[in-house]
């Protein structure tokens, strides 16, 4: 009997990924492994409409889907090890699986501070579980810390005011998002966070936390000298690639490319033969050569439908590739297309409050549009994305 295929991991990237190869014509054995006990689910709404109490249960497939799919799903056991020659996969509940072929789709893992004293209420937000715990400490009462102004920074504090909890907000760069999206639109970003009452430090870091008799988290020192009352604190300052069970499996990692990771091919190949990634944990070629990962929902199942069919054999139509994801702050859907870097020089044409629009371009050339509750705007510059078009050309119609 011919051995199935097994993808590690159960989120996003894995179950699309599962999904697409049935859609391309797969027939045979299939296998999904997660270390979560709970069915595949969709992790943005995390840190907005779960954490507001508006959505209980982000599962993206009811439980009849896997077998009416015929996916072996196993959750609640990590893989912890591969042997690429052998063709197998090491499960942490002692069980074995061959493959035929095999996806990486682990995702991230966050990072964390190092030093910080182990208290009640310091948490990071990744997992459903960690959303359960945060959601329960989160009150209109309360004061919460937010360490790092990315997205998940960003978000929380969003979701805090909205419940009436106040929100310090401390970032070490000069502005939110400000390695993603550039100083100048994150200071647009960084002034509707201040407006809607979100103490923002800029410039600042968090150098302890300080807690009570208890053992909770009482004060947090920061770098500029201050210190402030706080009831919990988040850290988000970022994640890694959950590749530890790859060690010594001889399957190539990288830490130099953009984002480190799996690195793979155009379509998801690694280095070893039958071993393919997918998702946050993959750095995927891409068309300057340049190996990196890309960390958004649309991406996972767009890179998902390539690597399904370049498995298979199956040809696809050829489609220009735009990058996209989106943010959802208060009001407000904050929306990227292309691929704008901080490095890029910045037109913001439209500033109408929280609203705005930018362009971005790259030695004249157009190489993202953000924009902030104009969706229609950013999305009909998609097509001169999708080919090498002068910024002049956009800047003249606004």
């Amino acid at each position: 009997m011919t051995a199935p295929i097994v993808i590690v991991g159960a989120g996003l990237a894995g179950l699309r990924t599962a999904e697409e190869l049935r859609r391309a014509g797969y027939d045979g054995g299939l296998v999904l492994v997660g270390d979560e006990d709970r069915l595949p689910y969709d992790r943005p709404p995390l840190s907005k409409q779960f954490m507001r109490g508006e959505v209980d249960d982000t599962t993206l497939r009811p439980s009849a889907f896997f077998p009416d799919k015929r996916i072996d799903i196993r959750l609640g056991t990590a893989a912890v090890g591969i042997d690429p020659t052998a063709r197998r996969v090491q499960l942490a509940s002692g069980a074995a699986l061959d493959y035929e072929h095999l996806i990486i789709a682990t995702g991230l893992r966050p990072r964390h501070l190092p030093d910080l004293p182990e208290l009640t209420g310091l948490h990071v937000l990744r997992s459903h579980a960690d959303a359960v715990a945060l959601r329960s400490e989160v009150t209109a009462s309360a004061t919460a810390l937010l360490v790092g102004a990315g997205f998940i920074g960003c978000e929380l504090a969003a979701s805090f005011r909205a419940i009436g909890a106040e929100a310090v907000m401390v970032e070490p760069q000069a502005t939110p998002l400000a390695s993603v999206l550039g100083t100048h639109v994150g200071a647009l970003i960084a002034r509707m966070h201040r407006e809607e009452g979100v103490d923002l430090r800029c410039g600042t870091g968090l150098i302890t936390l300080h807690g009570d008799d208890t053992g909770r988290v009482r004060a947090a020192q920061l770098s500029d000298g201050t210190e402030v009352a706080v009831d919990l604190v988040v850290v988000g300052v970022g994640s890694r690639p959950e590749t530890d069970w790859l060690a010594g499996s001889g399957i190539e990692l990288t830490t130099t490319s953009v984002g480190g990771g799996v690195p793979t091919d155009e379509v998801g190949r690694t280095s070893a033969e039958g071993v393919w990634a997918v998702g946050d944990v993959a750095a995927w070629r891409d068309e300057t050569g340049v190996c990196r990962r890309v960390e958004h929902w649309t991406s996972a199942g767009e890179q998902a439908k390539r690597l399904a069919c370049a498995l298979l054999g199956v040809e696809r139509p050829a489609t220009a590739r735009v990058p996209y994801f989106w943010s959802d702050q208060y009001d407000v859907k904050i929306q990227s297309l292309g691929t704008p870097s901080v490095g890029d020089d910045v037109h913001v044409v439209a500033d109408d409050g929280r609203k705005f629009l930018a362009y971005y371009a790259r030695e004249g050339v157009l190489s993202g549009v953000v924009g902030a509750g104009m969706t229609a705007q950013v999305m009909r510059a998609r097509p001169m994305l999708a080919t090498p078009t002068p910024v002049t050309e956009l800047l003249a119609l606004s």
